[in-house]
């Protein structure tokens, strides 16, 4: 972190510069792919005959050049997800071609996409189940899977 004035400047990992806080345009960008996703992704479920699979789109995140947009999704059940985020990664030219079709009149470029599964409410439901158990992970931490964030 370089503080030059006001301006305050942050290194991400990549080594790229970017900001904490995501601009209006970027939040505005997010909730568009975020809404045609949900249908495109539900729609193709149920056009390929998967019946009983919910996915869910949780956050996208758009990067400040708006060129890159991290996908998160809740699939439910979460046996399948893997096998789920395999197919979508696969058909992603396919899915990137159908929400340019749909938000042409709102962006000019589609960013590209990468999916990740969110498994958030999967880890909250481990670390509850936990401390109603036997084993309390506050006492242990090391009971808990560590999570990578993507």
């Amino acid at each position: 972190m370089l503080n030059y004035g006001l301006k305050v400047i942050y290194y991400c990992n990549n080594n790229y510069v970017c900001n904490m806080e995501e601009s209006q345009r970027q939040k505005k960008i997010a909730s568009v792919l975020q809404r045609d996703l949900v249908d495109i992704l539900q729609g193709a479920a149920t056009q390929g005959g998967m019946r009983g699979i919910i996915i869910s789109v949780s956050k996208v995140r758009v990067t400040a050049d708006l060129t890159d947009a991290k996908v998160y999704l809740s699939i439910f059940p979460n046996d399948k997800a893997k096998e789920l985020l395999e197919g979508i990664r696969a058909n992603k030219p396919m899915i990137r071609h159908e929400l340019a079709q749909r938000t042409k009149n709102q962006l000019r470029r589609m960013p590209v996409l990468e999916f990740y599964v969110d498994d958030s409410l999967e880890h909250i439901d481990k670390i509850e189940k936990s401390l109603k158990g036997d084993e309390n992970p506050i006492q242990n931490p090391d009971l808990l899977d560590k999570r990578s964030k993507g």
